[in-house]
């Protein structure tokens, strides 16, 4: 008994540390780096477009497996991004917020949710630890993603703008409010 617990244990730490030495992935949003490190499901342009106007239309919450579908929804727009998994109380207690602030924010920016189970690639590709992992993206500047940090600054590094756990939506209201002031900045 004692053997399949620390067997469990070893097993689970192998799993949230898989991608911590992968540090060539980390500031690329380009679909290479994920394809040569684990592999990335691909989809037509057309396909994109299709899931994305069918997220829309489930109650505005966009649900992508790849780079080019976050990617595409950051041409819109400031992006949300949460990032969770089914099987996680605290992600699926997110999902009534999340299709609120994708009905505020209709049509100035969007609001995406990752699924680690279905999405393993993008877990990796994003260092995710305890979830929900939640970050604003603001635009894409010279292949890196500029985050929205809660002092209104905005990075490079996702960890250093990210808000990990439920918490309350006006929280996550106001970094969108920060992040459409800033990519209008960006704009002029």
């Amino acid at each position: 008994m004692k053997k399949s617990v620390i067997l469990l244990v070893l097993l689970a730490a192998m799993v949230f540390t898989a991608g911590c030495a992968e540090e060539s992935q980390e500031n690329s949003t380009s679909t290479q780096a994920i394809k040569e490190g684990v592999g990335v499901i691909e989809t037509t342009e057309l396909e994109q477009n299709a899931t994305l106007q069918e997220a829309q239309e489930e109650g505005g919450v966009v649900e992508v497996i790849n780079l080019e579908q976050i990617n595409a929804s950051i041409q819109q727009g400031p992006v949300l991004m949460k990032i969770g998994s089914e099987r996680c109380g605290p992600c699926n207690a997110m999902k009534p917020m999340l299709k609120e602030l994708a009905a505020e924010y209709e049509g100035r920016a969007r609001i995406i949710s990752v699924d680690i189970d279905r999405s393993p690639e993008l877990a990796t590709y994003f260092n995710i630890g305890p979830i929900p992992d939640s970050t604003v993206i603001v635009s894409i500047k010279d292949g890196e993603y500029i985050y929205m940090k809660q002092d209104g600054g905005v990075t490079t590094d996702r960890l250093q703008a990210r808000v990990i756990g439920l918490r309350e939506k006006d929280i996550y209201e106001d970094l969108m409010n920060l992040a459409l002031v800033q990519a209008e900045k960006d704009k002029s």
